[in-house]
């Protein structure tokens, strides 16, 4: 199949998966929930322990609870595309005269879209419980931007699971570390309070320059190397997980 084929196949087969995620809507709302539980948990119970210097603590630990948002919602891409691959229906697209690769894709972007919303809904929660930024337009748009790499990166990591898992727990299970990974990072402590083993786990770790340059961005402070450091990441993760995703795929239908 010709690569002219690709754009068009896959923006039908991702019409076919955002159907599924409109007619079970209860998805989003559980990737969602959690971080807002977490939010509350943390602003309510755990904020007025945590000296976070010229920040309200809100404002401090919003960047990792988008990062758990995310984290959260591939574990359903994964789930999905086990769900897929069990019911056959690669089988029959490779019968159909469509790019091979549409496929994979139609559930990428269909993550995408879906963690956008849940994103857009945990940034609204926020708001309610005081989060307050003077970022421009163009800081909104770097944050936005930032947010989408990961989620690409995060998705691709989901689609190697929901390929190579043998049962439908084990096709979600992966994202529990991912989810965990922001607790150990700058999220929400500084880390100059962790023992110094934690502390070098968590400064050179993908999630903590990610979280330091969209919390520099809010609130309009100089993101400094960090968003070289944030940028690295996500693109090294992107790109490994890309084509290890694509190989085991060329394994699973040849």
């Amino acid at each position: 199949m010709t690569a002219t084929h690709f754009l068009p196949d896959t923006t039908v087969l991702t019409g076919r998966s955002l159907r599924h995620i409109l007619r079970s809507p209860d998805t989003i709302i559980t990737t969602a929930v959690t971080p807002v539980a977490l939010m509350l948990l943390f602003v309510f119970v755990f904020g007025g322990a945590i000296d976070t210097g010229s920040y309200s603590y809100i404002d401090y630990m919003l960047p990792g609870i988008l990062l758990i948002t995310i984290a959260s919602g591939i574990a359903y891409t994964a789930y999905r595309l086990f769900l897929d691959l069990q019911g056959g229906i690669f089988e029959r697209f490779q019968s159909m005269p469509i790019a091979r690769s549409s496929a994979l894709w139609a559930h990428v972007l269909t993550s995408l879209v879906a963690n956008l919303i849940s994103l857009t809904i945990v940034v609204g929660v926020a708001f309610i419980l005081g989060f307050r930024t003077g970022a421009s337009v163009l800081g909104w748009l770097a944050v936005a931007g930032i947010l989408i790499l990961f989620t690409l990166a995060l998705t691709w990591i989901a689609v190697i699971a929901g390929l190579s898992a043998k049962t439908v727990d084990g096709a979600s299970a992966f994202s529990y570390p991912l989810i965990f990974l922001p607790f150990i990072s700058s999220a929400f402590v500084p880390t100059d309070t962790m023992p110094a083993p934690v502390a070098w786990f968590a400064e050179n770790q993908p999630v903590t320059p990610i979280v330091n340059t969209i919390r520099d961005i809010f609130a309009q402070q100089p993101v400094g190397t960090d968003i070289w450091l944030a940028l690295a990441w996500c693109l090294g993760i992107l790109i490994v997980a890309y084509f290890a995703a694509m190989a085991i795929y060329r394994r699973k239908i040849s």
